[in-house]
């Protein structure tokens, strides 16, 4: 699966989707019977880590080694039930990877469902099939495509007449192992997401998470696998299962860069009870978007609980927000929200994609509207150098010809709360897909996040914007100064140009 669409498919796939269209020949809904996630599991390693502690303690993953070690720990450790929720699943050696210790899971009697938006699902309907025929594994699609083909392009112009219900996508990113423990946060599953990557990578963040909450996020997971919007893979797949695929791919012949070694039991045991012991405690609040309704063309169609809820966290700053979003595009309700913390004497920092750096360079020529507003609102703007000096913290060495961008969403607020999910602060994320997080009330984890994204915001690794005396805006790095965007070129300025002046922004 291509994540990074050549600049003419991209263009083609938001002129398709800025079409409002009415809804014909849409795919019929498929009724299955309500499932609910196990209980909690009572194997001898969960109750080790209930007999440490009971509240609510998080873990963060701010690198992508670590994220992908505890992935697959976590994978290893279950005894009884996996829940996986993504927006994006690879065949590279991250998801295939992924893949082989679900089938090892699956294999030992351990329940797996996968619910995956259709997105990026091109061609892999075999292979699907014959995961999902494995008696312990379920897959289902989110929103799918009723005509399916191996082209993105391709397969946005045949289902155009489902336009308004395909344009609703399932961002969101949650796993959850035995109901006792889940990962929240940004990644896709792929090997850009965890730094091994050969040419790109992403600097991202999740949260490995315990306690109470997990409940609730298995109550959110149980809604949406329940949901009329998803549908069992084997309903609408167009090829019929290919075992021999799907077991030539889940091969692993080099483990070596997954930076993961199998444990026995014991050793499993112990690295979560020297985890769990090193957690920190928080108390998390579940922000969730509620899949868009059946009908859609119903007034509450829009998935807008999450954004909602970060409007009001944003307003009762009383210091600072540090923002982390891949993608800003901010709206105005946003700007305005911005301007009102400023006034009132809270400081706003803000990290984003430069024009190097971001994959979608539509999404940028998007937000370099609305970066005259931003300064002058008094917010503090950096963006991403693909460059970054300290790029080898996200990515495996060697990095010297390697590249760095941001997909991290994360607000820093305060000094006692911070916010790790899916969600970008873009119209897509706010008003089109829905997303999830995690909004913690905690002064330990805060500072270890703040820690975490300071170096970020280095003019090392990120570009400072600032006005000059006369009103411009420039660049600013360490020992130089930009008066026009770090471009690659001057045909990819030409493309960021042209983008920002088509009416293409509600759609990013």
């Amino acid at each position: 699966m291509n994540k990074r669409f050549s600049t003419v498919s991209r263009f083609l796939h938001i002129t398709f989707l800025a079409m409002s269209l009415g809804a014909c020949s849409t795919q019929p809904p498929v009724v299955t019977p309500d499932e609910v996630a196990s209980p909690p599991a009572t194997a001898s390693l969960w109750s080790a880590l209930s007999n440490i502690r009971s509240d609510n303690w998080n873990i963060l993953l701010n690198d992508g080694a670590a994220a992908l070690d505890w992935r697959l720990t976590a994978i290893d450790s279950a005894t009884q039930s996996i829940d996986l929720q993504t927006f994006l699943w690879s065949l590279d050696q991250v998801g295939l990877a992924i893949m082989n210790h679900l089938l090892s899971a699956a294999d030992r009697g351990v329940r797996v469902r996968l619910l995956v938006d259709d997105s990026f699902l091109l061609g892999e309907d075999d292979l699907l099939t014959a995961l999902a025929d494995h008696p312990n594994i379920s897959y289902r699609v989110f929103n799918p495509y009723q005509r399916r083909t191996n082209s993105f392009v391709t397969r946005e112009a045949m289902n155009l007449g489902d336009f308004k219900k395909l344009n609703h996508r399932m961002h969101n990113k949650v796993m959850l192992v035995d109901s006792r423990v889940a990962i929240v946060g940004g990644r896709n599953l792929a090997d850009e997401y965890f730094g091994l990557h050969e040419q790109a990578n992403f600097r991202d963040m999740e949260l490995l998470v315990g306690g109470s909450i997990v409940q609730s996020l298995s109550d959110v997971f149980d809604n949406y696998w329940n949901d009329l919007w998803s549908v069992p893979i084997e309903t609408i797949a167009k090829l019929g299962p290919d075992y021999q695929k799907l077991s030539q791919a889940v091969l692993l012949n080099d483990r070596s860069a997954l930076a993961h070694s199998e444990a026995d039991s014991a050793a499993l045991i112990s690295r979560w009870e020297a985890a769990v012991h090193g957690a920190v405690s928080g108390e998390p609040l579940l922000l969730v978007d509620v899949p868009p309704p059946a009908d859609i063309n119903a007034e509450a169609s829009a998935p807008i609980q999450l954004a909602q809820q970060l409007i009001e966290v944003f307003d009762s700053a009383k210091e600072e927000v540090i923002v982390i979003s891949a993608y800003l595009i901010p709206s105005s309700g946003l700007e305005a929200v911005v301007e009102r913390a400023v006034r009132r004497g809270v400081r706003i920092r803000i990290l984003t994609n430069s024009i190097r750096s971001n994959n979608h360079i539509t999404a940028h020529s998007a937000y370099r509207n609305h970066i005259d507003e931003l300064l002058s609102d008094g917010a503090e703007l950096h963006e991403v150098r693909v460059d970054a000096l300290d790029r080898d913290r996200y990515m495996r060495s060697p990095t010297d010809d390697k590249a760095l961008a941001l997909h991290a969403k994360v607000l820093v607020v305060d000094h006692d709360r911070v916010f790790v999910g899916s969600a970008n602060l873009d119209p897509r994320s706010m008003r089109i897909n829905t997303e999830v997080g995690l909004l913690v009330s905690s002064e330990a984890l805060n500072a270890q996040i703040r820690e975490s994204v300071e170096p970020d915001l280095l003019q090392i690794n990120a570009w400072s914007l600032q006005m000059d005396d006369s009103g411009q805006v420039v660049w600013v790095s360490e020992g130089q100064t930009l008066l026009e965007q770090p471009a690659a070129s001057y045909m990819q300025r030409l493309e960021d140009w042209f983008f920002a002046h088509l009416p293409i922004e509600g759609q990013m």
